[in-house]
């Protein structure tokens, strides 16, 4: 008779990505202010920032400041990635300072290629959700149409470069800036997919890893 092992498994190495549900009440006043800037032309014009972003992609436009403060959005984000940092490094953060926090309305065949942030804590969450994102043409292929795909190091023996996220409306997923990550397109549905992202910085000793001890 076997002997029973107790044993574990680690699984620690890579970003760390920290996922929370973004309340309702903010959802509900995120998806009211966007409503407002599509039917304003001039704003949807003021605040496109299509040019700026890598994203193929029906409309991208930046959140106001203000707007920002007085939905609560700042200080979800500020609460949420003071708790992530304080649990991963045992620090408490003293800067929290949002570079930029943008939309992204995504409709069928559009995509956002692979890439990166600037700043040093990145996220994305989700607003409206298709009812479908559809099925692949080979019905034995894994499906990303209209995933998250974070990206980093590579693919080897029991080790993973990429974690696919099916978005759900209310779900956000923090993570460094550097992690890569892209979205593929989705078809079968006329829906929309609405993202929000945002950049921060925090404190530059506790991000600068590689500064002197």
């Amino acid at each position: 008779m076997e002997k029973k092992i107790n044993s574990r498994i680690i699984k620690k190495f890579g970003p760390s990505i920290l996922q929370v549900k973004i309340p309702d009440e903010i959802v509900k006043k995120l998806n009211n202010y966007v409503d407002k800037i599509i039917d304003d032309k001039n704003k949807s014009k003021e605040l496109n920032a299509g040019e700026n972003l890598v994203g193929d992609v029906t409309q991208e436009f930046m959140l106001e400041d203000k707007f920002i403060k007085d939905s609560g959005w700042y200080t979800f984000l500020a609460s949420c990635v003071n708790n992530w940092i304080e649990f991963e490094t045992k620090k408490k953060i003293k800067k929290f300072e949002i570079i930029n926090s943008w939309i992204v309305r995504q409709f069928k065949n559009e995509y956002n290629p692979i890439h990166w942030h600037g700043g040093h804590i990145s996220g994305a969450g989700y607003l409206k959700v298709p009812d479908t994102f559809g099925e692949t043409f080979q019905p034995n292929k894994h499906n990303v149409n209209g995933r998250l795909e974070l990206i980093h190091g590579n693919r080897a023996f029991m080790c993973s470069s990429k974690a696919t996220i099916t978005p759900k409306v209310g779900e956000m997923f923090f993570f460094p800036h550097y992690l890569m990550h892209a979205v593929s397109p989705f078809v079968g549905t006329d829906q929309e997919r609405r993202s929000i992202s945002f950049n921060c910085f925090i404190d530059e000793d506790i991000f600068n890893v590689f500064g002197r001890k």
